[in-house]
This record gives structure tokens, sequence and C-alpha cells, in this order.
């Protein structure tokens, strides 16, 4: 008996190997760099070569450090189960993009559009690049694939709900003007939004978290009166809290606490620099937005991939369609909330373009979602649809 607990109880170094432990060492190091000389390098008198050289060291570490927040966050799924180790994965890589938004808006200069084009950003490679590769590869390897269609249609429901509210309503009401919400709607819009997301969460963790789980095969629900008995045999083990190593569970958090704060710290950096790029090469200022999703986005990304390949589709939804649930229903009222404090001007308001892309990649993931398996042809038609996305931002 005492034999088997020590075989099931991890140390300190099992649990931090070391290369992580190197990983972590490396990435403070560099945030120490830039926390006593990042003023003076990246200051007025920046060069495009330090420019360059900062962008990619500064890349390169938050990229590493979004990494490990997946291993850990992964790592943590495994002990708890789902969803709550995607929910995990998916609020610490969103809160990592809150954080890079707030940097940007935060620091000098007026980007009104900062919020609205990292979240229109992260729509397009979440729901039409990744979603495509996922339903294209995963359907190349096993012809088609099954997935929860309640869990999946609620998850679209929000999306529908959530991003319409706040992408699209602000160019049709008098707000403040020109697609700007009025301070009562900024604050009565971003209470709204945010009941509506903690309720979702709760009903998502408690008793309609069979919604959110793959099916047995054959199947494309769970009904609600078989919930737990299904939940036992399609869940696969999972550690139960009362008798796994609650020591592992703490120190992995602690572990994702001091990995994701690397990347806080390191934000206003960031934004500095890709701010000072895309003037200095004229580019589009949409690409803000689309760099930071893609930042943000590349772990999680490779996450649902590696879900669909394993023909765990399910867990390819929950990431993706999670993710964007989770980016509208923090970032519009972290963002408005930042914007009234501050008193800088937050405009979410779609263009006329990315509007009729917002509404035919909400009809096409509705058809994609309707219930039936995933067929290949369908992937490729949200691959073609963020094609459009990337040409219209360079040639509008």
């Amino acid at each position: 008996m005492s034999g088997s607990k020590i075989k099931n109880t991890l140390s300190i170094a099992e649990i931090i190997p070391a290369k992580t432990r190197f990983k972590l060492i490396a990435i403070w190091l560099i945030v120490g760099l830039f926390t006593v000389f990042g003023h003076s390098l990246l200051g007025e008198s920046m060069s495009s070569t330090t420019a360059v050289i900062a962008f990619l060291i500064l890349l390169l570490t938050i990229v590493g450090a979004a990494f490990g927040v997946v291993k850990e966050a992964d790592e943590l799924a495994h002990k708890l189960g789902e969803p709550y180790g995607t929910l995990i994965l998916t609020l610490s890589i969103v809160s990592i993009e809150v954080i890079l938004i707030s940097a940007v808006m935060l620091g000098p200069g007026e980007f009104p559009t900062i919020g609205k084009d990292s979240i229109f950003s992260v729509m397009m490679i979440i729901m039409n690049l990744v979603i495509g590769l996922c339903i294209l590869l995963g359907g190349l390897k096993y012809g088609e694939q099954e997935y929860n269609a309640q869990g999946a249609m609620s998850y679209l429901g929000m999306i529908i709900m959530l991003g319409s509210i706040g992408m699209m309503l602000p160019n049709f009401i008098e707000g403040a003007g020109n697609g700007i919400f009025s301070n009562t709607q900024a604050i009565v819009l971003s209470s709204l939004i945010i009941i509506l997301y903690g309720f979702f969460l709760l009903l998502q963790m408690k008793g309609y978290r069979h919604l959110y789980i793959q099916p047995q095969k054959g199947k494309m629900e769970i009904p609600f009166a078989e919930r737990n008995s299904d939940l036992l045999t399609i869940t696969g083990p999972v550690d139960d809290p009362s008798k796994s190593n609650k020591n592992e569970i703490i120190i992995r958090s602690a572990v994702l606490i001091v990995t994701i704060l690397p990347i806080v710290l390191l934000s206003h950096n960031m934004a500095t620099v890709v701010d000072y790029g895309i003037k200095a090469a004229n580019l589009p200022p949409l690409l803000g937005g689309v760099l930071i999703a893609i930042i943000v986005f590349t772990p999680e990304s490779m996450t649902a991939v590696k879900a669909a390949l394993n023909n765990e589709f399910q867990r390819a939804i929950n990431l993706c369609h999670g993710a964007f649930v989770s980016t509208v229903g923090l970032t519009v009222p972290s963002v408005l909330i930042v914007g009234l404090i501050t008193g800088k001007t937050v405009l979410f308001g779609l263009t006329a373009t990315e509007m009729i892309l917002f509404i035919i990649t909400l009809l096409l993931s509705l058809m994609t979602f309707l219930g039936k398996r995933t067929t290949p042809m369908v992937g490729i038609m949200h691959l073609v649809l963020f094609l459009v996305f990337i040409m219209l931002i360079f040639n509008p």
C-alpha cells in the first residue's frame, strides 16, 4: 500500500523537468533584461535594426512561454478531466490576448480599433484557418469525424450573440457616433456580456458538462438523461482529486502562472515594437491585431489540429470555438472598461468588408456543424474564406 503511494507521487524534479526549468530561467532572464534596458533600447531613437532584433527576441520568448502554458494546461487537463482541461487552456491563452491588447491601449498613441481588430482576426484565424485545417486533415485521415452536435450549436449560439452585440450592433445604433458605444452603453453591455459568459461557463462545468464531451462512436450527442453514466465510459481515465496528488496540481498551477507572467511583463515592449514596425513599413493597421492573434493562438491552434488528427474532434471544437467565445466574452468588456478608465477611444464597429466576412463565417460555421459528420470539402471552404480575408488586408 505504501509502495503504491510512493509510486503514484511525483517529485518536484519529475513535475518540473530540467528542460522546463532551463526554459523558465531563460525566459525570466530576458524579462529582466527588457525591464532594465527596455525603455532606453525601445525609445523614440530606436533604429530599424534594434526593432527587428528586439521583435525576434520578444517573439521567441512569448511564443516559447505560450507553448509552456499549453503544456502545463494539458497536464492539468489530464488531472482534472474535460471540460475543465480545455477551459484552463482557453482561459490562459485568452488572458494573454487581453493583456497584450490592454498593453497596446495603455501605451503611447491612440489605437481605437485594436480590440476589434484582434477579435475579428481571432475569428478568421480560429474559425476558418484552424477549423478548416482540423476538418480537412482529420477528414483526409479518417474520412469523416463525429462530434457532439448540441455542444457545437451552443458554442455557435454564443458566438452569434456575443459577436453581434460586440461588433455589429455599434454600426446600427446612435451611441457616441462612428461605431463607438456611449459610456452608458459600454457599462451596460459589458455587464451583460460578463453575465452571459459567466452563466455559459457555469452550465458548461456543472449540469451540462456532457454537451462538450466526445460521444460514443456512432452517436452525435449524449442525452441529458444518460449524462452521468456516459461520462464514466467515454472520458477515459481521469484522476480523482481526492486520490490524486494534490501537490502536483498546485505545483503545475504555480508553474502555469509563472509561465504566463513573462508574457504579461513583455507585452508592452512587444506592443511598442509592433507599432514601430507597422508605421515604419507603412503596413495596414489591421496587421497589429492579426499579429497578436497569431502569437497568442499558435500553441492552442496546434493542439486543436493534433486533437483532430487523433480523432478527438470534439476537443478540437472545444479549443477553437471555446477560444473565440472566451475571446469575445473577456476582451470586449476588458477593452471597454480600460477605455472608460483611461479615457481612450474604443471603436468596435466592423467595416462593411469585415461585416460581410463575419456573416459568411457564421453562416458557413452553422452549415458545417448542423449535426452532420465533417467532410474534407467543408474544411477547404473555411480555408478559402481565410485566404480571402488575408488578401483583403493588403488589397482592400
